[in-house]
């Protein structure tokens, strides 16, 4: 894949906005402020295509990006305190009504911010995806803000911390060194090949 033809589709406000699912989707999920701008950046070697906000509770709309035969979603943070409560309601409609579409949702790149344990969203989403049989896989965000042995007690941490932690493909990230940036597109080409 050339990771360089990406092009920005749309944003949405609203899940009724979204026209119907037309090719394979690869959907980014995560608190307010994890990285997911960082991360999409980084993925297709774009400084702004994912516009990054040091604000927490910038991507308030689900936003729509295309490459070859896929669409990647970037989905609103969750879990931001500072917002209205009709606010958070509009945004966990988007996310729910999202994920319980029909669409042909191939993988959903959930983040969690490696420094920190899962936050109760996190987990409540974690569960969602299993529940609902939905492909997931996890990326460790912001992995260069800790030191090495840090670094080994939260990975350690994380197997007790996140259900069926042993049965998922986890990946940690960094946006200073690019690390994981290679795994996640390796996923990203297999489902790009997939025979429907």
């Amino acid at each position: 894949m050339n990771y360089n033809n990406v092009k920005f589709l749309k944003s949405y406000g609203t899940f009724n906005q979204i026209p119907p699912c037309s090719k394979r989707e690869v959907a980014f999920s995560g608190r307010s402020n994890v990285g997911k701008s960082t991360l999409i950046n980084k993925i297709f070697n774009r400084k702004n295509l994912a516009r990054v906000s040091s604000v927490p509770g910038k991507t308030a709309t689900i936003n729509f990006f295309e490459l070859e035969n896929i669409h990647f979603v970037d989905l609103p943070g969750y879990g931001y305190a500072k917002v209205s409560k009709s606010e958070k309601e509009r945004w966990a409609g988007l996310i729910e009504g999202y994920l319980n579409s029909n669409r042909d949702i191939r993988l959903i790149i959930q983040l969690i911010d490696m420094r920190h344990p899962p936050s109760k969203d996190d987990l409540h989403m974690i569960n969602f995806l299993i529940e609902n049989e939905l492909p997931f896989i996890i990326v460790l965000t912001k992995a260069d803000k800790l030191k090495k042995m840090a670094r080994l007690e939260r990975m350690e941490s994380f197997k007790s911390e996140i259900p069926y932690y042993d049965q998922i493909t986890v990946i940690p990230f960094s946006s200073e060194t690019r690390e994981g940036v290679e795994d996640v597109r390796k996923i990203i080409e297999e489902i790009s090949t997939d025979e429907d």
